[in-house]
């Protein structure tokens, strides 16, 4: 299963979006909390509606996952900007909860409480199997490939079952042993002060057993390194350094819990004529000087065909014009964005000899018909050199009388 972009939002998700509670009322913060305000409120709640704390109460679980999903978005300052602006619709995939179970809020936000409130969030979750860790991989694409979609095939190395030993860890005939530290039950508790805490085992790191006499084949790892392909959807519009999430593609767990994601990294070749800046693309175009001058329709390239752009009379070089939605497509739905051609007058280094003779007829032309502002500038120059070549005369006679008077 993987995770790809979402289409624009249905009415039913728009009415979903309508009854979500706003995430400072949420993490009960006014909307100026600094970082450590936010944080220090989600700790609270975290604490507060955690499931080892509340166990088979799903309205704590609802309340412990909305302020996960809250403080993900207020903890990061453009996600934060964006809600601030545009509100849940803004969120995109945000917008509609994204948190399988509080495994992934675990996974995501266990090491912000640090130290032994650490393990109670991340590893030391009594009764709760932990899931495999995630990996990574990468992908790159062409531009036209990251515009459109595309299936990739990927390889990458993750960890599989010894078959010797079936995962056990121990030598074919023998069995792991009961932990001596944890008696078997995979927790310790520990104590600081009033404060009681309980931990994973760092003997047996939770699993409640320890292996006396190893497999030679996993060296009692219960696992082996393999190098697997798999097919990844790449959505529309992806842009470099964005991951697609291929979901129990990751590690398996050691204690029989679900198995990791693994999170594929995007990145996206240089493309010979468009420049990437978010959605839209630009594409530098040149043009001659008389197409400038007396207007023309050019052939321009787009990702998806080519189009006809009326270059108007008189266009200057470095003029932008925009082509709409030719852009780049939008991984959460939004509208694409534009092709924005800037043209540029393209100067011939050489020129024939009927091109030359042209050239000067019109130089001759523009000579004795100049417009206002061209004669402006000229005279304007000659008088920069009038006044210069005065001041140089003026600077030599000065020169002349002070040898004269010494």
């Amino acid at each position: 299963m993987h995770e790809v972009a979402r289409c624009t939002p249905d009415l039913v998700e728009m009415a979903i979006m309508a009854e979500k509670r706003c995430y400072y009322e949420v993490l009960g913060v006014a909307r100026g909390a600094s970082e450590r305000d936010i944080a220090s409120a989600y700790r609270r709640l975290a604490i507060k509606y955690h499931p080892d704390s509340n166990p088979n109460n799903d309205e704590a679980t609802q309340l412990f996952k909305e302020a996960a999903e809250a403080y993900e978005v207020l903890s990061d300052t453009e996600k934060r900007a964006r809600y601030d602006r545009f509100g849940h619709a803004g969120m995109g995939q945000q917008a509609g909860g994204h948190y399988r179970d509080v495994e992934d809020i675990f996974d995501a936000f266990g090491d912000i409480f640090g130290g032994a409130f650490g393990d109670m969030f991340g590893g030391g979750r009594r009764g709760r199997r932990r899931r495999g860790a995630n990996i990574q991989c990468e992908v790159t694409l062409d531009l036209a490939e990251a515009a459109r979609g595309v299936k990739k095939a990927v390889e990458f190395k993750r960890s599989r079952a010894c078959e010797k030993c079936q995962g056990s860890g121990s030598k074919p005939g023998s069995s792991p042993q009961r932990c001596p530290r944890c008696a078997g039950h995979g927790q310790v508790v520990q104590s600081a002060g009033i404060l009681r805490v309980q931990t994973t085992c760092p003997t047996c790191r939770g699993s409640g057993q320890v292996i006396t006499d190893p497999c030679d084949e996993c060296r009692g790892s219960g696992y082996k390194a393999e190098r697997v392909r798999v097919d990844v959807a790449i959505p529309a519009g992806v842009d470099e350094g964005m991951q697609v999430r291929l979901v129990g593609e990751g590690e398996p767990s050691a204690e029989g819990g679900p198995p990791g994601d693994c999170y594929c990294r995007i990145y996206v070749r240089e493309h010979p004529l468009f420049e990437r800046d978010g959605h839209n693309l630009f594409l530098q175009m040149p043009i001659t000087y008389t197409q400038a001058v007396l207007g023309t329709k050019i052939e321009v390239p787009t990702l998806d065909g080519r189009f006809q752009l009326e270059i108007p009379s008189g266009t200057e070089s470095g003029h932008v014009f925009s082509i709409r939605r030719r852009g780049m497509p939008d991984p959460h739905g939004g509208h694409p964005g534009d092709l924005l051609v800037r043209t540029f007058v393209e100067v011939p280094r050489r020129v024939d000899k009927q091109q030359e003779a042209l050239l000067r007829q019109l130089a001759e032309m523009e000579h004795k018909d100049v417009t206002p502002q061209r004669q402006s500038f000229f005279e304007k120059l000659k008088n920069y050199f009038t006044h210069q070549e005065q001041d140089e005369q003026g600077h030599q006679r000065d020169n002349e009388q002070d040898q004269a008077a010494e």
